[in-house]
């Protein structure tokens, strides 16, 4: 496992363990390098079915669990850099929104639609020509 700090190769796990329901392994790890420690979760990678369009053809589902495993550690690191011990729900919004708009503006938008409470037709549609 690569260090996220300085991205040295070589880590230790210090402590390992399982979820209540057992299917998510927590380990603490220690970079050999730089010392600093760092989570880690390991979790059954889950094969998406194949999409089938209108048109019959059928194509793999476009988000990778790579993609999500990234933008979910994106979060975490935000937020466990800024040093706090609680955050506001509303910042933990606003980066899965800002994550959900890398990944998929459709999803993004409903996302949005719903987090925002919006109003009226005009604050959707500032939304949309946004993006």
């Amino acid at each position: 496992m690569r260090c996220p700090y300085c991205s040295h190769d070589e880590t230790q796990v210090a402590e390992t363990r399982e979820s209540d329901e057992g299917d998510v392994v927590r380990r603490r790890r220690r970079c050999l390098k730089c010392d600093k420690r760092f989570t880690t979760y390991e979790r059954a990678e889950m094969a998406f079915p194949s999409v089938v369009k209108k048109s019959g053809a059928r194509v793999d589902f476009e988000v990778s669990i790579e993609q999500i495993d990234a933008a979910i550690e994106r979060i975490q690191d935000k937020l466990i850099g800024t040093g706090l011990r609680e955050v506001p729900s509303t910042r933990v919004g606003e980066l899965v929104m800002r994550e959900l708009k890398r990944l998929d503006k459709v999803a993004y938008v409903r996302f949005a639609s719903v987090y925002r409470s919006f109003e009226d037709v005009d604050e959707f549609s500032r939304l949309i020509k946004d993006i």
